[in-house]
């Protein structure tokens, strides 16, 4: 048996997209193929998972209000620029 996965990136860290991302089915309400978060958005990681069967990590991340994406590793980057204005207010807000 192999040993999990262990997540690159941690619950709450800001990241980027390093891709296009579009919907794979995940969004059913949305048509198929839209795109979801482009490359260059920011978003902050508000779960980490793993898939077993691939033992990789999964990342579900906020891009904008209320836009939650599950990505693999390769597809996000820590963010070390600015925050977005509206994560500035969360963060005061905190």
């Amino acid at each position: 048996m192999n040993e999990p996965a262990i997540p690159k990136f941690e619950w709450g860290q800001r990241v980027r997209a390093t891709t296009d991302l579009f919907n794979d089915g995940s969004f059913p309400d949305e048509p198929a193929d839209v795109l979801l978060a482009k490359t260059g958005d920011l978003g902050e990681i508000v779960q980490v998972g793993r898939h077993v069967e691939a033992n990789v990590a999964v990342y579900l991340v906020e891009f904008g209000e209320r836009r939650i994406v599950g990505c693999l590793e390769e597809e996000i980057e820590l963010s070390y620029g600015p925050q977005s204005a509206d994560h500035a207010q969360k963060d005061a807000n905190a």
